[in-house]
């Protein structure tokens, strides 16, 4: 299915804002066909939409997977196991077109959320182990204007992507508290997030601007694969 046929309907966000409201198996159970009629079906024909333009706009390094389980689109189920929050399932969609190197969640890649009232696109690296954060704070060390350049490109910031997540309270070891570039080597998280407006998910043309959103972000990705010896 190509971009210039494919579009989200209200129907995906009518079902996430029930699911919000009954949050049980017995109602997905009674639903579970909607579900995949209505979720499943749609954010699957999207990936497939992503991939030949992933390929030719940002990487041919960056996957689109549209499997059901296994693939860019995460599982609807949640792991309550270590949670107190014992609800059982996740009442967003969670989409990540990551790097062909990756495994995980924790590689580095391109995302996209949906939930009621919350829509965003997300790039960089989530979460990465000590190895990885050791590598991409030696390259910030290493080649700090390459970094600058990569974190403030205009088209980049001008989309409105903003570094987010989780940072260290101290410097790493090793890293001099006065070090320049000090915030962003205490970041436990590479990630930055771009906002959407919630009704942008039902345009024609929404395909389009995400893949325009993510080619923007592409200095961002390249540094952190080059970080750590992926090709991009």
């Amino acid at each position: 299915m190509s971009s210039n046929t494919f579009r989200f309907e209200r129907s995906l966000v009518r079902f996430l804002e029930e699911l919000q409201e009954h949050n049980n198996r017995e109602w997905f159970a009674r639903h579970k066909e909607r579900y995949q009629a209505e979720v499943q079906t749609p954010a699957l024909a999207f990936i497939e939409a992503m991939k030949p333009r992933l390929r030719k706009t940002i990487s041919r390094h960056v996957t689109a997977d549209a499997k059901k389980s296994g693939g860019s689109m995460m599982r609807v189920y949640r792991d309550t196991r270590f949670s107190r929050d014992k609800r059982p399932y996740k009442t967003n969609v969670g989409i990540q077109f990551r790097h062909a190197a990756g495994k995980d969640v924790h590689a580095p890649g391109l995302y996209l959320h949906i939930e009621p009232g919350n829509l965003f696109l997300g790039t960089g690296i989530w979460h990465p182990d000590r190895d990885v954060l050791t590598g991409i704070r030696a390259a910030i060390v290493a080649r700090p204007k390459a970094w600058i350049k990569a974190r403030d490109h205009i088209p980049f910031v001008d989309a409105g992507f903003a570094l987010t997540g989780d940072s260290l309270k101290r410097a790493p070891a090793g890293i001099p508290v006065d070090h320049p570039l000090i915030v962003d080597l205490r970041r436990t998280d590479f990630i930055a997030i771009k906002k959407l407006r919630p009704q942008s998910l039902l345009a024609a043309d929404f395909v389009d601007r995400v893949i325009e959103d993510y080619a923007s972000a592409k200095p961002l990705m390249r540094f952190l694969c080059t970080s750590l010896d992926l090709p991009w």
